[in-house]
């Protein structure tokens, strides 16, 4: 069964970040992806890259201006471009989305950044940490003490790489009933924004304070909150609702009359120290016998290698493992019939074959 994006074919400027992860994802639904690579980076990858996997390579010197005109010839029979580059450099090299869209008007031109095309910070550098910090995210994550960056999820990814996939297939559905193009500006800073709607929301409601380690989702309520067990392992609690609070409750074996009122904030580290007890009571593999298939909403915290043989993520193909022995991402979301697991990186290919294959002029 063919994937949801099969036909749709895209131009990926070689980057580093979020683009490739977005390219990753478009591919993984099917698009057919060519990569343009500088002739440094030809040879410049490894095995177990797997943001590349999916997708052909082709090599271009873009200040060529004969390389230039091939990236065009491509561009004009594709339907997505996709470009990470600061705002501007596209356009320098006469690649910029007026001269895409002069060869090509029915082209989606997906554009990949961490401030945005405009704006005071545009043409400054910048880096996950940096976009976190500038939306609130960034200081309302760690612990009293002092905010800590979670990975590079938030930026790079949650607010990046996600943020151009939604625009990119958007504007492919307008362009379904426009017959015109689009040029989608992807902004890290944004996307992190977007992603804070839900926070924001609570502390409108005066249910989130500014206060680090003082809320509900930031590891302050102790039904919210991961513990040490007594062989240093730790599980994760999320045990909200009152039903499920009953059932950790009653999987720790504690009386619930003799506990504090859950809604007391004041006595929310009385209660953390109890929860504590218990679970340093017992090694990490006792409490998931205990809380295993449980709507208790505990779980252990594994480390990539646990996680990649627990039998959820092995049923589910969330991660597994490439040819060499490396953990990897599944391909999400899953599709009816749709095949998973790790896909290899590409070829690279001549000018001509791909042009070729895509129906494009002969340079």
């Amino acid at each position: 069964m063919s994937r949801p994006l099969t036909g749709v074919r895209v131009v990926e400027m070689a980057g580093i970040g979020p683009g490739p992860h977005a390219c990753m994802v478009l591919a993984d639904l099917g698009a057919d992806v060519v990569r343009v690579v500088r002739p440094s980076q030809a040879t410049d990858h490894h095995a177990n890259e797997h943001t590349l996997r999916g997708r052909r390579t082709i090599v271009a010197d873009l200040k060529d201006p004969a390389d230039r005109d091939r990236v065009l010839d491509l561009v004009a029979v594709a339907d997505v471009l996709v470009e990470g580059f600061r705002p501007r450099v596209m356009e320098r090299l006469g690649l910029g989305p007026d001269d895409a869209l002069a060869r090509n008007p029915r082209l989606v031109y997906g554009r990949m950044t961490g401030w945005g095309q405009d704006g005071p910070y545009a043409a400054m550098a910048g880096h996950d940490i940096n976009y976190i910090s500038l939306t609130g995210a960034l200081h309302a994550i760690g612990t009293s003490e002092q905010p800590v960056p979670p990975l590079n999820l938030v930026g790079d990814y949650g607010g990046g790489s996600m943020l151009l996939v939604t625009g990119v297939l958007a504007a492919l559905v307008q362009r379904g009933s426009t017959g015109t193009g689009q040029v989608v500006d992807a902004a890290m800073v944004d996307g992190t924004s977007l992603l804070l709607a839900g926070i924001l929301e609570l502390r409108t409601d005066g249910t989130w304070n500014d206060e680090r380690s003082n809320n509900l989702l930031d590891g302050a309520a102790p039904f919210y909150a991961t513990y040490r067990c007594a062989d240093g392992g730790f599980m994760a609690v999320g045990a909200i609702e009152p039903q499920f609070y009953a059932l950790l409750v009653a999987g720790l074996g504690l009386e619930p009359a003799s506990l504090p009122d859950r809604d007391d904030t004041t006595r929310w580290g009385q209660l953390r120290s109890t929860f504590a007890v218990a679970f340093g009571a017992q090694p990490r593999a006792h409490w998931e016998s205990v809380f295993d298939g449980s709507d208790a909403c505990v779980t252990p915290v594994l480390d990539f290698d646990e996680a990649v043989q627990h039998p959820h993520v092995v049923a589910r193909r969330s991660l597994t493992r490439d040819s060499a022995g490396f953990v990897a991402a599944g391909r999400a979301p899953r599709m009816r019939d749709d095949e998973s697991g790790v896909v290899g990186i590409g070829s690279t290919e001549s000018w001509e074959t791909v042009l070729a294959a895509w129906g494009g002029p002969p340079h």
